[in-house]
């Protein structure tokens, strides 16, 4: 999903338009405080989420809605550009160093623009999918871990069970609770998804 922040209704439209046009989902807001509002649960898009956000806006500027996304630990999986009309160099440097995506000046290439977009959003699909699996190893029992490293070790159940001095049916059955747990049916697999 693509997120647009920006206080001019004008630019909203056209950039919902410009997303419509390269088959991206996009959702308009006209502050930073209402972005922030509905984002406020966290649930992101299982295809990824990018944030174009305007510099300058009453109440809430661009730089102090980034600031919260960073506070809240969104940035890599909300990848922010930010979008101004008014060339300040210094701070698109601050922001990309703190982890801005990009950052455009308009009028911009709509082209480039959406391109940076589709990149902010494989980006944010990779996060993701790197969370998702750091949540389901937070799942793992210690035992499981320890069953888990020697697996990814290469070692086989036999050596795994003299290892840690369990039974060779003890680590079956952790092998089975890691494959079901990790979502996988091989050992290859499990290697491939913990590269």
């Amino acid at each position: 999903m693509l997120h647009i922040v920006d206080d001019e209704a004008v630019v909203r439209d056209s950039l919902s338009w410009l997303a419509t046009s390269r088959a991206i989902p996009a959702r308009a807001y006209e502050s930073g405080v209402h972005f922030l509002a509905q984002i406020g649960g966290g649930v992101f898009d299982a295809d990824g989420d990018c944030v174009l956000l305007d510099v300058r806006m009453p109440d809430m500027n661009g730089v102090a809605v980034f600031d919260q996304l960073l506070a809240r630990g969104l940035a890599q999986r909300m990848p922010v550009i930010f979008l101004t009309g008014h060339g300040d160099v210094p701070m698109a440097v601050d922001t990309l160093k703190r982890g801005a995506f990009d950052f455009f000046e308009k009028p911009f290439n709509d082209n480039q623009l959406m391109d940076r977009v589709q990149e902010g959003l494989a980006n944010s699909r990779r996060a993701g999918e790197h969370a998702a699996v750091h949540a389901r190893l937070a799942t793992l029992s210690t035992r499981e871990r320890e069953v888990l490293d020697l697996i990814l070790a290469g070692k086989m159940n036999k050596v795994v069970a003299d290892q840690l001095g369990i039974s060779m049916r003890t680590v079956e059955v952790h092998r089975a609770h890691i494959f079901d747990k990790m979502q996988v049916k091989t050992a290859v697999e499990l290697a491939g998804l913990l590269k």
